[in-house]
């Protein structure tokens, strides 16, 4: 069995101390301690979107059936972009220092571990078609990487008995850097890219024509507001590619699994994620209507996300000047098809946002606010049909560039 650590690196925060602990290795409640020394943070940047931890009616662990559904999609395609593109000519034929690979946004591991079962294996398989340049199988080194709020805890004891490779985590943002230099031989990002850094300044700034005023996210918002997301969207994408380009090194590859929209619009009959978004918004409005929670409350707040289109990622990836794209193409989820009840919808979208829900609003509204969003979509039908959501996932198989 391969042996797993904690490394409690971040290299934007060099004076942050994280310390997570649980009363027992079956006890899902954690404390999560950060001392920031004297300098004062964003809480945007405070790994305030971390999923929800342990394994609870609540967890991302036990409501994340529709990322799952990625895995079974992606499988043959990373297994064949490994085999072709994987470039091994800087191993050693006695390879005895070890294969790095990094997950960014692993979240408490659920659906982290199967992905890398898949890579490890690809890459196991593609070193030992290449005998006569590989004659020693070199150990694997994972490096998991979340928010610094990540629950490590529940991923480190969910790992599976038999492992073939040594684990750490690497809490920190992945808009930047967390690796040392040409340290990394492959990486990966699965349904994490759709998260933004933080929300974009001019939504929330009322003197902006870009304030969005009585709305969460762009969905429906006024071309200023989606200028504001597609605008910050594509600097997060640049930082994200710049920070993987020094970590990786030359002929790396980088995998990544990004959630979308189509190019078309959906019609009203269909639906998208961020049109959920806008119905959970909804019902943030309706409780301001109630006086359960206030209007400036629900004015101050935006999800920090936005769901790109094909063309749109192809061209900021292409601006960059340190990869090269082997392949891309559009995927069809079917997790989605694992959520047929608005009840399980519901539990989807809190096990993804009640954490930035509830430091926004508290947590003595979560429980209404996730009933009022249940019972709207109980009582739209094209919610609970599966063949009616047109999200999609775009898969992007990047090689580092030699330099």
């Amino acid at each position: 069995m391969a042996q797993y650590y904690a490394t409690l690196h971040c290299s934007q925060y060099p004076r942050t101390r994280v310390r997570i602990t649980s009363s027992s290795l079956t006890d899902s409640n954690r404390r999560t301690e950060l001392n920031m020394g004297s300098t004062t943070k964003d809480s945007s940047l405070l790994g305030l979107y971390a999923m929800n931890g342990g394994g609870g009616q609540h967890s991302y662990a036990q409501n994340s059936s529709y990322q799952r559904g990625v895995i079974d999609v992606a499988n043959p395609v990373i297994e064949e972009g490994i085999a072709a593109k994987l470039d091994i000519s800087h191993l050693s034929s006695t390879q005895t220092s070890p294969f790095r690979i990094a997950d960014f946004g692993c979240s408490t591991g659920r659906n982290s571990f199967p992905y890398i079962q898949i890579i490890t294996q690809a890459i196991e398989k593609k070193l030992m078609a290449e005998k006569g340049l590989i004659t020693q199988i070199p150990e694997f080194h994972v490096f998991f990487n979340d928010q610094l709020m990540n629950d490590f805890n529940t991923l480190f004891r969910s790992l599976p008995p038999q492992i073939n490779f040594h684990a750490a985590g690497v809490p920190g943002p992945f808009h930047g850097r967390l690796f040392p230099k040409a340290s990394l031989d492959f990486a990966y990002c699965t349904c994490a890219l759709n998260w933004l850094s933080q929300v974009p300044k001019a939504v929330g700034d009322h003197m902006s024509p870009a304030w969005n005023k009585g709305k969460v996210h762009y969905t429906g918002a006024k071309q200023e507001v989606v200028e504001a997301y597609s605008d910050h969207y594509a600097h997060d994408i640049k930082s994200f590619l710049e920070a993987r380009a020094e970590e990786l090194v030359a002929g790396g590859l980088m995998a990544l699994l990004v959630p979308a929209d189509p190019d078309i619009k959906s019609s009203a009959t269909s639906f998208t994620t961020p049109t959920e978004i806008d119905l959970l918004g909804s019902c943030l409005l309706d409780m301001a209507n109630k006086g359960l929670i206030s209007e400036q409350k629900v004015d101050t707040f935006n999800f920090p996300l936005y769901f790109t289109i094909p063309q749109e990622l192809k061209e900021i990836i292409e601006r960059s000047n340190s990869f090269t794209i082997e392949r891309m193409e559009i995927l069809d989820n079917p997790g989605k098809r694992t959520l047929c009840s608005a009840k399980a919808r519901a539990a989807y979208l809190r096990a993804v946002f009640e954490g930035m829900l509830t430091n926004h609003f508290g947590s003595e509204v979560m429980d209404g606010l996730f009933d009022c969003y249940e019972k709207k979509i109980a009582a739209a039908p094209h919610f609970l049909d599966p063949d009616n959501e047109k999200s999609i996932i775009i898969f992007v198989l990047l090689k580092r560039k030699a330099e």
